[in-house]
């Protein structure tokens, strides 16, 4: 059965899931997650992207971000294929590193959004990886602390919103 196709015009808002292969993780240490923001803090840039709220769990990524002008298959293709390849390279491994293609939910409501903001920043409470608002204020690999101006990114004087 093929594939429905995917609504990516310019300036639509959209929920981004990205998870890895069989749920095995996709970071394994903050050399990873830095190869990953690096790559975006380009690619952001470049594509006119527009990004409001992200976090890096161990084995998957969420991201709203709003599509710029090349759209955001384009972004993610560039994004996740260099990044895979760049983790089999570093851990001689082969194959594919993510499951299926990213999920995408449109997102059109203003209470829909504040609500997708606060569900991708907590959820490393949910999933236990920080214990608290004070952890999440301090991880590095979250837009809930960039919004708390504990940590600054290159993209964000491009368009954090």
């Amino acid at each position: 059965m093929p594939r429905t196709a995917r609504l990516d015009k310019l300036g639509i808002l959209q929920h981004l899931m990205i998870r890895g292969i069989e749920r095995r993780k996709i970071f394994r240490d903050n050399k990873d997650r830095e190869n990953f923001i690096e790559r975006l803090s380009v690619l952001l840039p470049k594509t006119k992207t527009r990004y409001y709220s992200w976090v890096l769990m161990p084995d998957h990524v969420h991201m709203l971000l709003t599509s710029g002008l090349s759209g955001i298959s384009t972004l993610l293709r560039r994004l996740l294929t260099g990044y895979a390849l760049s983790f089999n390279r570093r851990y001689k491994r082969h194959g594919q590193l993510f499951q299926n293609r990213y999920k995408s939910i449109i997102c059109q409501e203003d209470a829909y959004f504040q609500e997708l903001v606060r569900y991708i920043h907590l959820n490393l409470l949910r999933a236990k990886i920080e214990k608290d608002f004070n952890g999440l204020d301090k991880y590095a690999y979250c837009g809930h602390s960039a919004l708390m101006g504990k940590t600054k990114r290159k993209w964000q004087d491009v368009e954090y919103v």
